[in-house]
């Protein structure tokens, strides 16, 4: 399979699969059906929607990179790796979530919330990480350049997630501009550190644990917030970068 088709594949599929749900969430709610968390039948139609870009994902891999799916379950798992990769993590978080900690708190009412949280957060956020970081940037960077790569990826990934919002019912509720900042933000983490370690497990680990620590932190320093995701970006590109030469 050619790079462009299976680009093409798998952008087609994942934000079509997602369409196509909105589409027949569209029409229950307007004949009277309640289609959200709250329902069985929003709860199937959240999940068909939610795993598109992993779905489409694995489809792809197979074909394109030649691999067995059983390579990526192994890669999706793959605890193993160096310590300063974990630690490149942690900075990542500290430094995104920095205006919380000076400013804000973290809400945590029993100690296990944290945990069932990451665990849900793995099936509802991680797993996309095998379509937008384990496939769609590193086939995009196979001819464009990092930066180029990231922010194709933040404008493909944001309309999915519009997407899927609806789907979910809470797009009412999103706010735009500091939705799209820390999307954008989170792009350059997540494609940064798959650049670096070609490990897909840090990049599930760390969409799952920015999803987590963004519900439980509230409050924060405004301006820090801007200052500390300029500061992850300029961070980010410098270690894609000096990871590999040529993108």
């Amino acid at each position: 399979m050619k790079r462009t088709k299976a680009i093409s594949i798998y952008i087609s599929g994942a934000l079509g699969q997602i369409a196509f749900v909105c589409l027949v969430v569209y029409l229950l709610r307007n004949i009277g059906f309640t289609v959200d968390y709250t329902s069985p039948l929003g709860m199937t139609a959240i999940v068909i929607g939610g795993i598109s870009s992993a779905l489409w994902g694995i489809i792809v891999s197979l074909k394109y990179r030649k691999i067995t799916f059983k390579t990526i379950v192994a890669d999706f798992f793959k605890f193993k790796q160096s310590y300063k990769d974990y630690l490149l993590v942690i900075l990542f978080l500290f430094i995104d979530f920095l205006p919380v900690i000076l400013g804000g708190e973290f809400i945590i009412n029993s100690w296990y919330i944290p945990l069932m949280m990451f665990v849900k957060h793995i099936a509802f956020g991680g797993l996309e990480e095998i379509g937008w970081r384990y496939f769609y940037q590193p086939a995009l960077q196979e001819k464009l350049n990092y930066i180029y790569s990231t922010l194709i990826t933040f404008v493909s990934w944001s309309i999915w997630h519009f997407l899927y919002f609806y789907v979910e019912g809470t797009i009412a509720d999103v706010s735009v501009v500091p939705f799209l900042i820390g999307l954008l933000t989170n792009s350059f983490i997540l494609s940064a550190l798959y650049v670096k370690t070609k490990n897909l497990w840090l990049c599930v680990l760390t969409h799952s644990l920015i999803n987590v620590l963004s519900q439980l932190g509230i409050g924060g320093v405004d301006y820090l917030g801007y200052v500390s995701k300029l500061l992850i970006i300029l961070i980010a590109i410098r270690i894609a970068y000096s990871s590999n030469k040529k993108i």
